[in-house]
């Protein structure tokens, strides 16, 4: 995966829950600003590391089930999945480094603890 990949209900199970690698689940919404100020970052991200991490997008606006189901009150939100579960969240928007150091933590983790 080079890209962030858009999701929705119907893939979110296996994009997200049943992903070998950590996820980043940014919640964003088309009209939201500071959303469209980390999208260059997670592109980036995606592009750097898209062996490592995987990069996920949910426009809440086309999938309010999801945006009901985590609970998200404002975007952007970043949701951090490791081996099925949510493990971090960022709310707000986030820099590069600490999106990458959230994802490389999970990274570590899962190489330290594999199921």
């Amino acid at each position: 995966m080079k890209e962030p990949i858009n999701i929705n209900e119907a893939s979110f199970e296996r994009a997200v829950l049943q992903s070998p690698i950590p996820v980043v689940v940014d919640f964003w919404a088309p009209w939201c600003g500071p959303c469209k100020m980390i999208t260059p970052l997670l592109d980036e991200i995606a592009k750097e590391n898209g062996d490592r991490f995987r990069v996920t997008k949910v426009n809440i606006d086309d999938s309010p089930v999801l945006q009901e189901r985590f609970g998200i009150r404002g975007v952007p939100t970043l949701l951090f999945f490791s081996g099925g579960q949510l493990r971090d969240q960022v709310v707000g928007a986030a820099g590069k480094k600490a999106i990458v150091e959230k994802l490389e933590k999970l990274s570590a983790q899962a190489t330290a603890n594999p199921h």
